[in-house]
């Protein structure tokens, strides 16, 4: 009897294999969707403490909220405070075997990186790309090489989107955010393929590390979630980064400089020769892999006071420590160079490596890589060398992996992102459901 309902569960939930759907409806769809989101500044900014930290995040999500409502998402709500976006594709299934099946989430969020400007995005969709660089419109000096970008010669024939070379592209992550909206539209239109409940929800905040802060998980319902944040095509993440800053203060002493002598004591001299003190080897530039780095990127300040900003990174809490450490040990080095300035190292955890709790859900990762190949992908399997909205969320209850959207060099006027990559990654999408409806319905 087992045996027969498993071969009744394979012929009911076959995933979408290669040529089973219409790509070229999905390509049209999601690059249309891509091209209109990425025309709004969504841009977040670090050290607000509100949540969104930039008003003008409210603009996408409420367009997302009216998309969802116009496709029939009769529970779409929005939360009118903290910018969320939440909505339930119900199962398919008869009522007996949805009951089976835990609701699937999948995320994406609506803010772009403060790194680079989003604001007035110019989208070019080089068409048919038979092969060589990329010159960028408007700015010659901004240039898509083979030399530098490798999987540009897997997108032959393919439409490859970029910048016009003045701002961000911004598929991170609102290739996610399309994707996620045209498998939804995929699915409504054909109840043929089969699936349980499936939860959708777009955040704010994510590059700032601030987007699970006010998620309800709740109210949302998903017992397992998929963020659609990752890289290249196939990319699959279930490790992330352990993330704390550091910021260090350095206290002088100011007067007028014509009359400073043996009084001033400038902070910046003290602020200068603490950066020196970085190790070569663990900086993000001549990092990569598993290896963990630390990271200035901040820098502000005056003769009497001087601020540092630092990121420290790394896959294992032992390597946590020992780089807080070494900052510690570049604290006590300064002192002694310039004992008249006041340094104060203060840390502060930011998120931790989702693997310790998702590697007691192998089924999240597991049915992922199962999608992917069905979809004709071959999964990647890589550690993520930052943080996804997966991390936080994670350690809140709910295991989320976090699957590929499918841009490139993104934060930088250099990003792009291959038509066929996004049509990958909504068929992949559709496929996990699909898994998870067949693989729980026959248990």
């Amino acid at each position: 009897m087992k045996t027969l309902l498993i071969l009744l569960a394979t012929f009911l939930f076959a995933g979408i294999s290669v040529g089973q759907v219409d790509e070229n409806w999905i390509k049209q769809a999601v690059v249309d969707r891509l091209l209109k989101y990425v025309r709004i500044d969504t841009q977040s900014k670090e050290d607000v403490r509100e949540v969104p930290s930039t008003r003008k995040q409210f603009a996408l999500a409420r367009i997302l909220l009216k998309e969802l409502q116009e496709l029939g998402f009769r529970d779409a709500r929005f939360d009118e405070e903290h910018c969320y976006v939440y909505a339930t594709l119900p199962s398919n299934l008869s009522d007996e075997e949805t009951e089976k099946i835990p609701a699937i989430g999948f995320i994406a969020h609506v803010d772009a990186s403060p790194s680079v400007t989003d604001s007035d995005v110019n989208p070019v969709v080089h068409r048919d790309y038979r092969g060589g660089d990329i010159i960028l419109p408007n700015d010659t000096n901004q240039a898509l090489t083979v030399e530098k970008n490798a999987n540009l010669l897997k997108s032959i024939g393919d439409d490859i989107i970029t910048t016009d070379g003045t701002t961000l592209l911004a598929a991170d992550d609102k290739a996610g955010i399309a994707e996620i909206m045209t498998a939804a539209e995929y699915l409504l239109k054909h109840p043929e393929i089969k699936h349980g409940t499936i939860k959708i929800a777009f955040t704010p905040d994510e590059e700032v590390g601030h987007g699970p802060k006010y998620f309800d998980i709740k109210g949302w319902g998903a017992k397992y979630a998929y963020t659609v944040d990752g890289g290249q095509r196939g990319e699959l993440s279930d490790e992330t980064f352990n993330a704390q800053v550091a910021v260090v203060t350095f206290n002088g002493r100011n007067t007028h400089p014509g009359y400073a002598k043996g009084i001033m004591v400038n902070s910046l001299y003290a602020a200068g020769h603490f950066i020196s003190l970085f190790p070569e080897d663990m900086r993000p530039e001549t990092t990569e892999g598993r290896q963990g780095y630390l990271h200035p990127y901040d820098l502000t300040g005056t003769e009497e006071q001087a601020r540092l900003k630092i990121l420290i990174r790394d896959f294992d809490t032992s390597g946590m420590k020992a780089k807080v450490k070494i900052l510690e040990n570049m604290r006590e080095q300064t002192l002694k160079e310039f004992p008249r300035v006041r340094i104060r190292l203060v840390i502060t955890d930011m998120y931790r490596n989702m693997n310790s709790v998702l590697s007691e859900s192998p089924d999240v990762v597991g049915f992922a890589e199962e999608a992917m190949k069905e979809a004709g992908i071959k999964p990647v399997k890589l550690p993520v060398r930052g943080g996804t909205d997966g991390s936080q969320l994670t350690f809140m209850g709910m295991p989320t992996a976090n699957i590929f959207a499918g841009e490139e060099n993104p934060h930088g006027k250099l990003e792009w992102i291959p038509a066929m990559s996004m049509v990958k990654s909504v068929e992949t999408i559709m496929n996990i459901s699909q898994i998870w409806a067949e693989k729980r319905a026959i248990e």
